[in-house]
């Protein structure tokens, strides 16, 4: 999906360079879940396990991350 890719660039864009190691290496674990659930994830039909990967996904959806 169009709009996805770019929620994800937007956020490559926007943070990648100031990011830390530890979001850096939560939002290349984001890329590998599957289609299915990264749809989910940005779509906030479903919350990740994982803090940091729902750390990551909040900040792409612009909420809070405090």
């Amino acid at each position: 999906m169009r709009e996805l890719d770019d929620l994800l660039i937007r956020w490559l864009d926007d943070h990648w360079e100031e990011a830390s190691d530890a979001d850096k290496s939560a939002f290349q674990a984001l890329l590998e879940v599957p289609d299915p659930e990264l749809v989910g994830y940005l779509l906030n039909r479903q919350q990740p396990d994982s803090e940091p990967i729902a750390r990551i996904v909040r900040q792409i959806l612009g909420k809070n991350t405090t």
